[in-house]
């Protein structure tokens, strides 16, 4: 599959020939939903707590003898059924995280790339470097290729001066190669890689 590589001048500079087996898989929307679930679920922090009846601060002493008050039978103020009582199943602090295999998540990436390539919304770029850290030389550069919402994909080592530059500009996400994921790639408009990422993506997944 060939497809122009462009420059932050929106100069067509060359061709890349992607490679089927990682930009031509047919979409797959419940492996990307696995996916996008399993990455939200590692994110959640689970730190959610609500107080058993052995945690709530009070007396042990029973509120009222066992028979003849008339009022049903309780054996502590703390428990569920009264104000500033306990809570029966409530919340714990636990991990949220599942197991997702590592062929689903191998397969999962592909997809969401292959995704943006057949909509045509992948973006190959020479170079994602900047000659400073200014943030408006590099918008004004974004703007002329039409990036109003993207997710930039470098190789390994990202330029300092364009992660910098890229860092104050709304909806522009830059990432080094190791860190694609399914999640920022669906959520971003444009997915947008650099000639050095799509060679160490397609090492990676083929």
């Amino acid at each position: 599959m060939k497809t122009n590589v462009i420059n932050l001048n929106n100069e067509t500079v060359g061709e890349i020939d992607l490679s089927e087996e990682v930009f031509g898989l047919p979409a797959r929307q419940d492996i990307l939903t696995r996916m996008v679930l399993w990455q939200l679920a590692k994110r959640r922090a689970g730190t959610h707590k609500t107080k058993g009846i052995s945690e709530i601060s009070g007396t042990t002493k029973k509120p009222w003898r066992q028979k003849g008050t008339g009022r049903a039978r309780q054996g502590s103020v703390r428990s569920p059924q009264f104000r500033g009582g306990a809570r029966i199943f409530g919340p714990v602090v636990r991990s949220h995280e599942h197991d997702l295999t590592k062929k689903v998540r191998k397969l999962a990436l592909k997809t969401a790339l292959s995704v943006k390539a057949a909509e045509g919304k992948l973006i190959v770029l020479e170079a994602a470097k900047a000659d400073t850290h200014k943030t408006k030389a590099l918008f004004a550069q974004l703007q002329t290729i039409g990036l109003n919402s993207a997710l930039i994909i470098d190789g390994a080592n990202l330029d300092k001066n364009f992660v910098l530059a890229a860092g104050n500009i709304p909806h522009i996400d830059v990432l080094p190669e190791q860190g694609a994921n399914v999640y920022d790639i669906l959520r971003a408009d444009t997915l947008v890689l650099t000639r050095n990422a799509v060679e160490q993506l397609e090492a990676r997944l083929k």
